[in-house]
């Protein structure tokens, strides 16, 4: 990785499923993370940091995102605006059967700006396969979101699905950063401050002990 980032913002299933459809994310609020998302694609526009657009589909049966429902459309926060690649996925990472790899490898690209939906399925997702792949992640986390679960391991709120994901991130696989910050090192050329696992246990076991 150079010390000066070649980066990519990988704007990833900003559908309206997401918002007026089933499965509406609740934190960071949606509206918020909308107007994150528009800003972000125009700042790198403005850089000349090449956007590239992911955008799931389920079967025609599917509950959510079924190929040709309104809810499996872009929405207008980002169909409105230019892109300079277009990817089509049906499983969470928007590297798993796409030729993202492929595009990014062919253009130097070595760090992947993550904004979209979910913080915990397909962001997540694409972190760890772009981290596998040697390539830096930075994971702008009040340009994403979570939902809310429930099921037989127990239950979490969106907002807390939303923040353990983005320590974790930040610990390992992503280097977590508010979208006004990335914007900042955007325009100087720097990267955004990253973490380890060590230090992050550290902190927390010196905390532990200091309470």
């Amino acid at each position: 990785m150079s010390a000066q980032p070649r980066r990519a913002l990988v704007v990833i299933d900003v559908q309206n499923e997401y918002v007026s459809g089933d499965l509406p994310i609740e934190y960071p609020d949606v509206h918020t993370s909308l107007a994150n998302i528009g800003r972000a694609i125009d700042a790198a526009r403005t850089a000349g940091v090449p956007v590239v657009v992911v955008q799931n589909f389920a079967p025609a049966e599917s509950p959510l995102f079924a190929r040709g429902s309104a809810g499996a459309e872009l929405h207008d926060v980002v169909a409105s605006r230019e892109r300079d690649h277009y990817v089509e996925k049906s499983l969470p990472s928007a590297f798993a059967g796409t030729d993202l790899g492929a595009w990014l490898a062919a253009r130097g690209i070595d760090t992947l700006t993550i904004v979209g939906y979910m913080t915990h399925n397909c962001d997540a997702s694409t972190a760890f396969d772009a981290t596998h792949a040697g390539l830096a992640v930075e994971f702008l986390e009040d340009a994403t979101g979570a939902v809310p679960y429930e099921n037989s391991a127990g239950a979490a709120s969106a907002a807390e699905i939303h923040r353990v994901f983005s320590v974790v991130m930040q610990s390992r696989f992503a280097a977590v950063a508010s979208t006004d910050a990335w914007r900042a090192a955007l325009a100087e050329g720097a990267p955004l401050p990253r973490d380890n696992i060590y230090l992050s246990n550290q902190r927390a076991r010196k905390a532990r002990v200091a309470a």
